[in-house]
């Protein structure tokens, strides 16, 4: 599993929804100051939550984004499937996006790691809440940080090749 700049975005926006009040709806434009991740990214962001229950969103006066239930019920496992997918390595031991493989039940690296990769991502993200994020937000943390840090697949290639 690698994180992406949406996971990152996704987080950001939580956190500081996480902070309001449940009744409290935010409108996207204060999100996005709050943030700093520009609207027209979020916001597709804030629809891909929305559309997998992780926040819910109201139109018109007061309307905006709030969190369907209390941050700590809300947790990363399901934040990160809603904006990225699967969390499996691989779709032969994904659980909501499977792939059968004519070699799983022969295959050794399925069977003793890749099975047990997933289930130990699965099991750390599932004890990880918005709560969390929330806390890290009032504390200064946005995760900004982070985005510095990701790991692209071509960055590694080319430092480890020479390209």
């Amino acid at each position: 599993m690698r994180l992406s700049t949406t996971d990152i975005y996704a987080f950001k926006a939580l956190g500081y929804l996480g902070t309001q009040s449940l009744d409290r709806f935010v409108g996207s434009e204060e999100l996005s100051k709050a943030t700093g991740v520009r609207r027209t990214y979020l916001v597709r962001i804030l629809a891909a939550l929305v559309a997998h229950g992780m926040m819910v969103s109201k139109k018109g006066a007061g309307g905006g984004y709030a969190l369907p239930k209390p941050a700590k019920e809300i947790n990363l496992r399901d934040v990160i499937r809603a904006v990225d997918g699967p969390i499996a390595p691989l779709s032969c031991v994904s659980l909501n996006w499977p792939k059968a493989c004519e070699l799983e039940k022969t295959c050794k690296a399925r069977n003793r790691v890749w099975l047990r990769v997933r289930d130990a991502v699965l099991e750390t993200l599932s004890q990880v809440s918005v709560a969390d994020l929330a806390e890290d937000f009032r504390g200064g943390l946005d995760y900004s940080e982070c985005l510095d840090h990701l790991l692209h697949p071509s960055e590694i290639l080319s430092s480890r090749y020479g390209d």
